[in-house]
C-alpha cells in the first residue's frame, strides 16, 4: 500500500534550502495586511492583555501545575503572556510574529514535500496554497490561535527531521521531545504519532517513520492518562467544547467543504442552509471530483488523502462546532497529498486542482480582509469604549451598532475583557438590540457617539 518516493540526497537538500527561504519571504508578503493590523479580532487577545498587565510573572505555577485544567496548554498560555506583557500594545509587532510562525510552517512543508520528491515548484505551490489558505490565513491572522500554530510547526518540524536524520536516535529524541512540546501547547497534538504512522504506510515504510512513531505515541500516551477524563468528562467553559461521536459526520463534511466556499467566513458556518445553499452544492461537487480525479492517479492517493485529512482533525471531529483554526493542520496535510498526487494526475485532475487552489487562496484573500478590517475597528472602538467607561465611573453604559452586520464583532469585544489600558471593563457594559435605548451608538469605523 505504500507510495514509493525517492530518499532525500545531499544536492536536494542543497538546492532546498532557498526555496524555504523563498517560500517563507512570499507567506510575509502576500500576508502583509496581516501584519499590519492595527488592532485584534477578539475577546481573547484583549483578556490576555489584562491578565499580563495584572500579574507581570510570565512562569506561573498555576499554569504549569494545572494539568487537571480543562485548557492545559501551559507552553502556549506561557508564551502567550510574554507576548502580550512585550507587543500587545504594538499589533504590528504581535501580529509579524503570528505570520512569522505561519511563514516557517509553510517552509517546513515545503521542507518535508522536498524529502518526498515533489518538485520545488510543487512544494512551494504546494506551500503557498496551505499558508494563504483559508484555514492558515484565520489562524496567522488571529495571535489567540497560537497553540495551533506551535502544534502543527511541532508536526512538521518532525517530519522534516524524520527525513533528514542520518542517525536513528536523533530522530526519535526530536520525535519525542517535539511531540511533548506539541502536547503542552495543545491537545490536538495526540494525532502526531498517528500522522507519522500513516507517513510510514503510504511513503514507502521506512522504519525511520516507524520508530518516529513509535518515540511519538510514548508522551501521547503519558498525556491521555493524565488528561483522559478531563478532556473527555470536565465542565465544559462554553457549548462549542461539548462533544459527541454523532458530530463527526457534520464536522467532517464542514472541513472538507468550507475551503473551496470563498464567501464563508466560519467552518462552523457552512452547513447553515444545508445544500440548499447553491455554494455548498458547488463545493460538494469540486470535492467529489477531487476524490475521482485522486482515485484514477492510484486509489492510494485517494486513501492517503482521506485518512491523513481526518487524522489530522482527530479530536475535533466529535466537538459541538467546527472552527478555522481547527483546520490549520487539516490543511497542511491534505495539500501536501495534492501536492504528492500532482504528477500521477491527469490533465483533468491537474486543471481541477488548479481550480481548487484558485478558490482556496481567494478565500484565504477575503479571510485576511476581514481580519484587517476587524483589526481596524478594533483600534478605534477599545480605546474608545476604555474612555467612556473612565468617565461613567461605576455606572454601566449601553450600546448600540449602528450597522447590525457588525454585531458580531462587538459582541466579541466587550465579551468578558477584566480591563482595557487599566480602566476595568467587567459588566460595566452592555451591548443592546437594535431599537433599544442605548448610551451610545458605536459606528462603523469603532466611534462611540453619545446620544440624548
Amino acid at each position: 500500500m505504500g507510495i514509493a518516493l525517492e530518499p532525500v540526497t545531499t544536492r536536494r537538500l542543497w538546492t532546498g534550502r532557498m526555496l524555504l527561504v523563498w517560500v517563507f519571504l512570499a507567506v510575509l508578503l502576500a500576508q502583509s495586511p496581516l501584519i499590519f493590523n492595527p488592532g485584534y479580532f477578539s475577546h481573547d487577545e484583549l483578556q490576555w492583555a489584562a491578565f499580563a498587565a495584572q500579574d507581570p510573572r510570565i512562569w506561573r505555577v498555576d499554569i504549569w501545575a494545572g494539568v487537571q485544567s480543562f485548557q492545559y496548554r501551559p507552553l502556549t498560555f506561557t508564551l502567550w503572556l510574554w507576548l502580550s506583557q512585550h507587543l500587545f500594545a504594538h499589533p504590528y509587532a504581535f501580529h509579524a510574529v503570528a505570520v512569522a510562525m505561519g511563514a516557517a510552517n509553510a517552509a517546513l512543508l515545503a521542507a518535508l514535500l522536498r524529502g518526498w520528491r515533489v518538485s520545488a515548484g510543487g512544494a512551494f505551490a504546494a506551500a503557498m496554497v496551505f499558508a494563504l489558505g483559508a484555514y492558515a490565513a484565520h489562524t496567522h491572522g488571529w495571535v489567540a490561535a497560537l497553540a495551533d500554530l506551535i502544534w502543527v510547526g511541532c508536526g512538521l518540524a518532525i517530519g522534516a527531521i524524520v527525513q533528514r536524520a542520518r542517525r536513528a536516535g536523533v530522530a526519535i529524541f526530536f520525535a519525542f521531545a517535539l511531540t511533548a512540546a506539541a502536547l503542552l501547547a495543545k491537545e490536538a497534538a495526540v494525532v502526531i504519532p498517528v500522522l507519522l504512522g500513516l507517513a510510514w504506510l503510504f511513503f514507502g515504510r521506512d522504519p525511520a517513520w516507524g520508530r518516529a512513531a513509535l518515540a511519538s505515541a510514548l508522551p501521547v500516551a503519558i498525556y491521555l492518562a493524565l488528561r483522559i477524563g478531563v478532556l473527555l468528562f470536565s465542565p465544559r467553559e462554553a457549548a462549542n467544547y461539548g462533544w459527541d461521536l454523532a458530530f463527526i459526520p457534520q464536522r467532517w463534511l464542514e472541513y472538507q467543504l468550507f475551503a473551496p466556499n470563498p464567501t464563508k467566513m466560519e467552518a462552523g458556518g457552512t452547513l447553515a442552509r444545508g445544500f440548499g445553499d447553491g455554494r455548498v452544492l458547488a463545493a460538494a461537487a469540486l470535492w467529489l471530483a477531487l476524490a475521482w480525479a485522486l482515485w484514477r492517479a492510484g486509489s492510494r492517493w485517494l486513501a492517503a488523502f482521506l485518512l491523513v485529512g481526518a487524522a489530522a482533525l482527530g479530536p475535533v471531529l466529535i466537538l459541538a462546532e467546527s472552527a478555522n483554526q481547527y483546520g490549520y493542520g487539516f490543511a497542511a496535510a491534505t495539500s501536501a497529498i495534492c501536492a504528492a498526487c500532482w504528477p500521477r494526475m491527469d490533465r483533468f485532475g491537474k486543471i481541477l486542482l488548479t481550480l481548487l487552489a484558485v478558490l482556496c487562496l481567494w478565500h484565504g484573500t477575503n479571510i485576511v480582509r476581514r481580519f484587517h478590517d476587524a483589526g481596524a475597528v478594533q483600534a478605534v472602538f477599545s480605546p474608545a469604549l476604555a474612555d467612556a467607561v473612565a468617565r461613567h465611573g461605576d455606572a454601566p453604559i449601553r450600546l448600540r451598532s449602528i450597522d447590525p452586520g457588525q454585531r458580531w464583532l462587538f459582541d466579541r469585544l466587550t465579551h468578558d475583557i477584566p480591563s482595557y489600558r487599566g480602566v476595568p471593563i467587567g459588566n460595566r457594559v452592555r451591548l443592546v438590540q437594535a431599537g433599544e435605548d442605548a448610551d451610545y451608538a458605536i459606528e462603523s469605523d469603532g466611534r462611540l457617539t453619545a446620544l440624548p
